[in-house]
């Protein structure tokens, strides 16, 4: 069964976003490009992996704002009407371009790779994919983790344990909700480690998370086997350690496989490339250029000349680099097992979103990925940390460090001078939250000030979402984040008041309930 394990792990997230107040919306693209992009394409390779009979092992992390927006009837309407618009494009586009050769053939693969894409999101999933991953997961091929409610850093709310404790139990009920059963696993949101976190997440059930390299290494006392073995937190749950190596190999703009000049250029789209007239048809109703998901050109270089895209030779590119890492895992294997007397882990965790969305050719990188360490395990098997912790159950006891991956590695990507404004507001609705929850004990749960009160828990946990912080940093998006951030806390605050003086609006909380509709079944006790 091979020397040692790879555990690889994506991470899938995105921010809860849902306009039903607007006919269409910039924003909820988001999910619709990483529909497109990556889950259908991930999807379509497990799928080939199972009909062919090999056996695979991957774990990925669903977080309760994607899973809310994949089951969605609205948006899931919505995606529909997206991906046909996408389709009529790619057919308007063969027909420009027949004259071009190079691009007449891409024109025909953008028109399949749609066209394959409302297939198995229409006729095949009947619009809720979140079947297809519990039926991988059902399969005992996928493990299926949560992250917290709405992606809030746990490593910037540790003045209030009862926020903390909320963002995780409401994660794991709803989890349990669309899944049949508790999560096993969390993935800390950022990879932020907080000092007694740990506690909230035994008192959950949780068995393990996922946390950053130095949160492990810097853990007291220092582990053993570093990061390819989990410690066992005082509390019961295990952490694993994002091991360093693994990850710079695909994750690196510089030395990374996404940037081979055979790959496809993210950045030239004809969204942007051509005549504003011919593309308007199939913008937004603002008339903003934005991605239209058909890019002709691979990367090339670092200049400003592209060459057409070869799908070809990007696929025998895929091939390559599933090789090398394939290969530099067992070196790196061959090396650990020298001095350690268990097996170890290399846990390689992704956001899901590079593969198909960021890196076209990620999804089929993964595919030849899972294909040759199933057909070869002289060296490395494919193993979930659950797995893990059954075959190896005694490991080291040690805290970990205060940490989170990101600019610097402790919380400077969500705490800086663009972002920081938001934590005393956040901070103070949590304190009211609690004090609601106390003082509200015993609401009758159909009643007016129930609706409220509930509504006040989704509008506090939309607010602490990480997403909001890390755009403000990042730069792109911005005017969204803050409006974002601002409209959820207004909301809370005004319920907060009406509820306390019973005078509570009817009207007006119907229609952020219809907007703000994430959690349906949340129990604002939950705070207590």
């Amino acid at each position: 069964m091979g020397k040692g394990y790879l555990a690889l792990i994506l991470h899938a997230h995105l921010p809860f976003v849902r306009h039903p107040e607007h006919s269409e919306f910039l924003e909820e693209d988001w999910l619709f490009e990483a529909i497109t992009e990556t889950y259908i394409p991930l999807i379509e390779v497990f799928d080939r992996l199972l009909e062919d009979g090999l056996d695979f092992r991957l774990t990925i992390s669903l977080s309760p704002p994607l899973i809310s927006m994949l089951t969605d009837n609205l948006l899931q309407s919505r995606y529909v009407r997206y991906i046909e618009q996408r389709i009529r494009l790619a057919e308007k586009e063969m027909e420009r371009t027949k004259p071009q050769p190079e691009f007449y053939r891409l024109a025909q693969m953008y028109h399949g790779y749609f066209t394959n894409a409302r297939y198995v999101f229409v006729e095949k999933y009947h619009q809720n994919i979140i079947r297809a991953f519990q039926k991988f997961q059902d399969s005992g091929k996928l493990e299926i983790m949560t992250s917290c409610a709405t992606h809030a850093c746990l490593t910037l709310m540790n003045n209030n344990v009862n926020a903390m404790r909320a963002q995780i139990h409401v994660a794991v009920n709803h989890y349990e909700k669309h899944f049949g059963r508790k999560p096993r696993g969390m993935w800390l949101p950022e990879c932020g480690y907080e000092h007694g976190a740990d506690r909230l997440l035994q008192e959950a059930g949780i068995r393990f998370f996922i946390t950053e390299t130095h949160g492990i290494l810097f853990a007291s006392p220092k582990p053993k086997y570093g990061i390819y073995a989990p410690v066992y937190c005082t509390s019961g749950p295990a952490a694993f350690g994002r091991d360093v190596e693994s990850s710079k190999q695909v994750w690196s703009s510089q030395e990374g496989y996404p940037g081979d000049f055979f790959y496809r250029e993210f950045y030239r789209d004809i969204g942007f490339d051509l005549d504003y007239s011919y593309v308007k048809p199939y913008l937004h109703r603002d008339g903003i250029r934005t991605n239209t998901g058909i890019k002709y050109y691979r990367i090339t270089g670092k200049t400003n000349h592209k060459e057409p895209y070869i799908p070809e030779k990007a696929l025998d590119k895929a091939s390559e680099h599933a090789e090398n890492f394939i290969h530099n895992r067992k070196k790196q294997t061959e090396f650990l097992v020298s001095f350690m007397d268990k097996k170890p882990i290399i846990v390689a965790p992704y956001d899901a979103e590079l593969f198909g969305h960021w890196w076209f050719e990620g999804p089929d990188w993964i595919n030849f990925l899972l294909r040759r360490i199933a057909s070869d395990r002289n060296t490395i098997s494919l193993i979930t940390p659950s797995e893990y912790l059954e075959r190896y159950p005694a490991h080291q006891t040690a805290t970990p460090s205060l940490s989170t991956w990101g600019y610097q590695g402790y919380n400077e990507q969500w705490l800086n001078g663009s972002n920081d404004w938001i934590y005393k507001h956040l901070h103070k609705a949590a304190e009211r939250m609690v004090e609601l929850a106390r003082t509200h004990a015993d609401i009758n749960g159909h009643s007016l000030k129930s609706r409220a009160l509930n509504q006040a828990a989704r509008e506090l946990l939309l607010a602490q979402s990480s997403d909001w912080a890390f755009i403000m940093k990042a730069g792109a998006m911005v005017e969204y984040a803050v409006k974002r951030t601002k409209e959820h806390l207004v909301n809370f605050t005004k319920l907060y008041n009406e509820i306390q003086a019973g005078t509570i609006d009817p009207d007006w909380l119907s229609s952020i309930e219809n907007r703000d509709n994430i959690f349906p079944d949340i129990d604002y006790r939950i705070y207590q």
